[in-house]
């Protein structure tokens, strides 16, 4: 249970929040204000990406420390895992801030909302890949929640190497 709750913090934070905070900051036109002062623009989406990582890591910490008083003992290499929820956390935010940046405040938010509960449910976080049927497994398994569960399971739950799809997949995402 515990990757799949970090996915979907991951996935929460980086996506759902970021695509209405920054779909909000557009409609009352904090980023205008913010584009007429000496604040490069690659400056401001750096901080808010790093201000995700920051919530992440806290988040992590706490589903981790939760999950070691429930007994639970991960495997494998942390350094992947950190690898896994920074490439996560790049390709939702990047999708989080195409939508916001494409769509109107009130569009953004209900968009937001409802993309967050297709990948919940069709990308392995809430129902694992295995119980779709083998061809809608072939497809589901490129959406981005997909490949950071199935990664991370891989990683923290069965202790394997380097999960080369998942990672593929999500460079592909942040692209």
């Amino acid at each position: 249970v515990v990757p799949s709750i970090i996915a979907l913090a991951v996935m929460s934070a980086a996506f759902t929040g970021l695509a209405i905070g920054t779909g909000f900051e557009r409609k009352y036109a904090v980023l205008k204000r913010l584009g007429a002062t000496a604040l490069p623009r690659s400056v401001l989406i750096c901080g808010k990406t790093l201000a995700v990582l920051m919530l992440e890591i806290v988040q992590v910490a706490l589903i981790c420390a939760l999950g070691f008083a429930l007994a639970w003992h991960p495997r494998g290499d942390p350094a992947l895992v950190v690898v896994l929820i920074t490439l996560g956390t790049l390709a939702f935010g990047g999708l989080g801030l195409l939508l916001a940046g494409t769509l109107r405040a009130e569009v953004t938010l209900a968009a937001a909302n409802l993309l967050w509960l297709v990948l919940l449910f069709a990308g392995g976080i809430a129902i694992p890949l295995s119980k779709y049927p083998s061809a809608a497994n072939e497809i589901l398994q490129y959406l981005p929640s997909a490949a950071l569960s199935h990664g991370l399971h891989r990683v923290m739950q069965d202790g394997a190497g380097i999960p080369v799809h998942d990672l593929i997949t999500l460079l592909v995402w942040t692209a």
